[in-house]
């Protein structure tokens, strides 16, 4: 299997965004009440070019475009929840101190994706999402820290605090389905619509996106496992990028031999 040219200026790809509605897109994370769909949010197609972000790599940062490369190797085998827990979570707090300057970095989640919604093992997990979205809104960031820490949260809210994803791939080179992010700086608040994630004892909260030919879109080809993306999910400081939208996408160079995605992605919040 050839690995896909890292030199490539970027792909035409086809990006799922949020269709023109009226009403409020949701999902539900547990099997609906009888009449009622999983999942509600109309789909919009937009052939859109991904450039190569890996030619401009050096220029890319959390604060401005919402996301940058990193190299960043790992001996955590991160099909093990016991051990990504104990040893892998440490790593990727010290990572996102180091690179944002954060006085103190929590993770509090791990997701595992692959394409074929199974671990090697035959465990389930999630499937990647081919749908443009980010994970927290201007009401869910603020609610995530007073659920995680409610002694703390009403001080830790007067200071700067961020969300930032850190995402690998499993398998290597990263060929299919890879992940697409768009230049914060191209975003408008008004392209964000909250969708609501519905658990069976809270509702939550996540942005899908309508299009816009504002949008700039960026991937990182043929991703090795000792590379990881981190992703700006939500940033108090509104001067920053505030959030970046992003999305798994079919890239039509895939090799037909290539392997399926796996990837993980550990969600952690920065404090300032």
């Amino acid at each position: 299997m050839d690995s896909a040219p890292l030199d490539l200026a970027g792909v035409t790809g086809t990006l799922t965004y949020l269709a023109p509605t009226v009403e409020r897109p949701f999902t539900y994370q547990y099997p609906p009440p009888a009449g009622r769909p999983q999942r509600f949010a109309p789909e919009h197609l937009v052939t859109a070019f991904i450039r190569n972000g890996r030619l401009l790599a050096d220029e890319l940062s959390l604060d401005r475009q919402g996301f940058r490369l990193l190299k960043h190797a790992t001996a955590v085998d991160l099909y093990d929840d016991a051990a990504i827990e104990r040893d892998y979570y440490p790593e990727m707090e010290r990572l996102v101190a180091a690179e944002t300057g954060a006085s103190r970095v929590l993770v509090f989640d791990h997701t595992l994706r692959t394409a074929g919604g199974t671990k090697p093992d035959g465990t389930p997990v999630r499937e990647p999402v081919p749908r443009v979205h980010n994970d927290y809104t201007l009401k869910s960031a603020p609610q995530r820290i007073r659920d995680l820490l409610p002694d703390e949260a009403e001080g830790l809210l007067q200071r700067r605090y961020a969300f930032i994803n850190v995402w690998r791939p499993l398998k290597a080179p990263l060929l299919h389905f890879p992940l697409a992010l768009a230049d914060a700086r191209t975003i408008a608040f008004e392209d964000a619509v909250t969708s609501d994630l519905i658990y069976r004892d809270r509702v939550g909260e996540t942005y899908l996106f309508h299009h816009s030919d504002r949008h700039q879109w960026f991937y990182f080809p043929a991703m090795a496992t000792d590379e990881v993306v981190l992703i700006k999910c939500f940033d108090s400081d509104a001067v920053r990028a505030r959030w970046s939208a992003h999305t798994a996408f079919p890239d039509p160079t895939t090799p037909a031999d290539a392997p399926q995605r796996a990837s993980i992605e550990i969600r952690t919040i920065a404090f300032f």
